[in-house]
């Protein structure tokens, strides 16, 4: 049956009636999306804010050493990290009309804190991942990035939507504490027991969540997080059951709330600073890394980074915009989710505006998948996603009040309705089967989306070579695998550079 025509032009851009969804769907969709990244508002400044460069300063300029210095780095980025998330996720919406979030990337925050920063200064820092972003946007408007996203053949697309299903389920564990760090990898729990409250509203948040579902109760998982929520502040503000970490990131509660205590915390204007660091010395900000490196073997080794970051950033976003559209039934005849173009677009234009906010490269996000399995197809979805992080710059303190427990769930949830694009792979023929697996079992393992796809990249041009099918592989991914080659072994390069 042919889809029932545009009531409005409203509807006829966003589709709203062509894909099949209602104004209530993409509304529950959208807040399921955004409470389950909002940790990224917490997280993110305890990355970004808290790391010194070369210099002995913090992102805000000011020393590590100065007294009050931390916690006013933090709250700057706290709010950059919500502007910057809010304003390309509206962005996303309305221009590229895809139900996926923009936000501050972990993993790459994590480089540029911990490796990047730590070589030169904050401000040249982000100047890198703003050359980052120029450089893919120019490759989207080129349009190569979107021939390389073509030429990745469905049976890898499957494999990355399975894949980044038990990624999603693994970060939902780890975020609630209920998978951790052990001897000799990870372990259940504490100790190998579920212990402690924080714990056990993640459980009940999940039975909630299914229970609902299979019982086929529309809004399932939006109902779970702010049930699951309300359980946890009643149990904080009882029982003081505090958080895992100090201020310092050091572990003294194993059985407190993982990222951020369910209590309402006071109010405060946000702090808007960082916005400003690239007009106030431009040419450091912009060229000041390759100055500052010294000698060719310094520039290669930021040229290096760069192309670090770029490659992470370029196949995060692929993975997660084929793993979304899957999860929705949005994907093409042809595997490619409407929009791909504005899509692919927005996501570059995003790294930019990450690097000159000072929040770290912002890229799409996979927890978008969440709100998708609340039922949102549109881009107004991400509207809302957008206007709520928008708020979240005033309402800081209720944000807070969701703890990770509490979101965790529908992560964990979205990856079982993730696995069901397992069946588009023929696990009784190696070609397939071998760089599949790879790609599902190392994005996890790794925990990195672009590990798991270089795996698959790899040995799918490896094994075609080897049968004498070379042909069948587009030449595209000849070279992207020849990138990815590059990639496994940056830490060989830098040594040999010296850094």
């Amino acid at each position: 049956m042919p889809p029932s025509p545009p009531v409005s032009s409203f509807d006829a851009w966003f589709e709203l009636t062509k894909r099949g969804s209602t104004l209530g769907r993409e509304v529950r969709g959208g807040l399921v999306t955004f409470f389950t990244m909002a940790y990224i508002i917490v997280l993110n400044p305890l990355i970004i804010g808290t790391a010194a460069d070369a210099n002995g300063n913090l992102i805000n300029g000011m020393s590590a050493s100065a007294e009050g210095a931390v916690p006013a780095s933090i709250a700057a980025v706290a709010a950059a990290t919500a502007l910057v998330a809010g304003l390309l996720t509206l962005f996303m919406g309305g221009y590229a009309r895809f139900p996926i979030a923009i936000a501050s990337g972990l993993g790459l925050n994590a480089v540029v804190a911990y490796v990047i920063a730590p070589k030169m200064t904050w401000p040249q820092a982000m100047g890198l991942v703003f050359w980052e972003g120029l450089v893919i946007t120019i490759l989207v408007l080129t349009g190569f990035r979107k021939a390389v996203f073509n030429a990745v053949p469905r049976l890898l697309r499957a494999a990355i939507s399975v894949g980044i299903g038990l990624f999603i389920a693994f970060v939902g564990l780890a975020d609630a504490g209920v998978v951790r760090a052990g001897n000799p990898l990870v372990q259940l729990g504490v100790n190998g027991s579920l212990v402690g409250w924080p714990i056990a509203i993640f459980v009940i948040g999940l039975v909630l969540i299914v229970t609902l579902y299979v019982r086929k109760v529309r809004g399932a998982m939006l109902i779970g997080i702010l049930a699951a929520t309300v359980l946890g502040v009643i149990v904080e503000a009882v029982s003081h059951v505090g958080g895992v970490k100090d201020a310092t990131g050091a572990v003294v509660n194993p059985t407190g709330w993982m990222l951020n205590v369910p209590a309402f915390g006071g109010w405060s204007l946000p702090d808007l600073s960082l916005l400003t660091v690239p007009f106030r010395n431009p040419g450091d900000f912009f060229f000041g890394a390759f100055g500052a490196a010294g000698g060719l073997g310094g520039v290669l080794g930021v040229l290096l980074l760069i192309f670090a970051l770029l490659l992470a950033d370029f196949f995060d976003t692929m993975g997660t915009i084929v793993a979304v559209g899957a999860e929705g039934d949005l994907l093409g005849e042809d595997g490619n989710p409407p929009h791909t173009q504005e899509i692919l677009l927005v996501d570059s234009i995003g790294a930019m505006a990450g690097g000159l906010g000072s929040v770290s490269s912002t890229t799409s996000y996979i927890e978008s998948a969440a709100g998708v399995g609340e039922g949102a197809r549109t881009g107004i979805a991400s509207l809302v996603t957008g206007a709520a992080f928008l708020l979240s710059l005033v309402l800081a303190p209720l944000v807070n009040m969701v703890p990770s427990e509490a979101a965790a769930p529908a992560l964990v949830f979205v990856g079982f309705l993730m696995m069901s694009q397992v069946v588009h792979i023929d696990w009784s023929e190696p070609e397939e089967g071998i760089p599949a697996f790879l790609t599902l079992a190392l994005m996890p393992f790794a925990y990195s989306i672009t590990v798991g796809i270089g795996a698959g990249f790899l040995f799918y041009a490896l094994i075609k070579l080897v049968k004498g099918k070379g042909r069948e592989v587009h030449p595209l991914l000849y070279g992207v695998a020849v990138a990815f080659l590059v990639y496994f072994v940056q830490g060989a390069i830098f040594g040999a550079l010296g850094g």
